[in-house]
């Protein structure tokens, strides 16, 4: 009994269970499982990495914006400091805003009710451009997260098909049979979750940073709205 417990332990000292090792030791099928979860990991920490640094930027960027805005100053002032700051979501919708408001009265003949609802249009269109252009990726971080963990249960159920399929052929249910292909199983499973779950942590967390920053947006849409409709009414009287 000892004799064969020694032995199946030195034929599985021959297999290299290092990750590269269970990497190069598994079938096409399983090495395309493998691959594509790695590329899906990276591409969604790239994207995890970008986002994060892009809510920062336009966060801090939007302080700025908000802190020239109730400065006091008038709105052509604040209306080329914006411009000259860059591109942002806060100076767009601003920007675009602050067109239109020219050129309502470019024609010296102003209709309110048409003026309020075309500066109400525009804001609400850029808001959601930016929003768009802010949420972009986002899915896919959402799609890894959920669909990650069971593209590696179909790499595990392939190696324990290996394995089975090599105990008929060899007709030997040691250990040194059975450990590659349930090591390759396993370690796809990991890499699976190794993928899914930081996806379904950076989406969870970045969704709810985009959401407090458009209602943010959007409480400023309002409000700058409020104040052009109230300067409008003012100039037609």
């Amino acid at each position: 009994m000892e004799d064969s417990v020694n032995t199946v332990a030195l034929a599985a000292g021959h297999i290299d269970f290092s990750a590269w090792g269970l990497f190069w030791q598994a079938d096409i099928v399983v090495k395309a499982v493998m691959i594509g979860l790695v590329v899906a990991s990276i591409w969604s920490w790239a994207i995890m990495i970008d986002k994060g640094r892009r809510v920062r930027k336009i966060k801090a960027e939007a302080d700025k914006f908000e802190d020239n805005f109730w400065s006091g100053n008038s709105m052509d002032k604040v209306y080329e400091k914006a411009k000259a700051r860059g591109d942002h979501p806060f100076a767009n919708v601003f920007g675009a805003a602050m067109e239109e408001w020219r050129r309502s009265f470019s024609n010296g003949k102003v209709d309110k009710a048409s003026v309020k609802q075309r500066l109400s249009t525009v804001m609400r269109v850029t808001f959601e451009r930016e929003m768009d252009k802010l949420e972009n990726n986002l899915t896919f971080l959402a799609t890894v997260g959920s669909v990650a963990p069971f593209v590696g249960l179909f790499g595990t159920v392939w190696g324990i098909m290996r394995s089975f399929t090599g105990i008929a052929q060899t007709q030997n249910t040691s250990l040194a049979v059975v450990a590659p292909g349930i090591a390759e199983a396993l370690f796809a499973t990991a890499i699976g979750l190794a993928a899914a779950i930081p996806a379904v942590i950076g989406y969870n967390k970045l969704n709810g940073e985009m959401a407090r920053y458009g209602n943010r947006l959007s409480t400023f849409c309002d409000e700058f709205h409020a104040i052009l409709s109230r300067q409008l009414d003012e100039k037609a009287d």
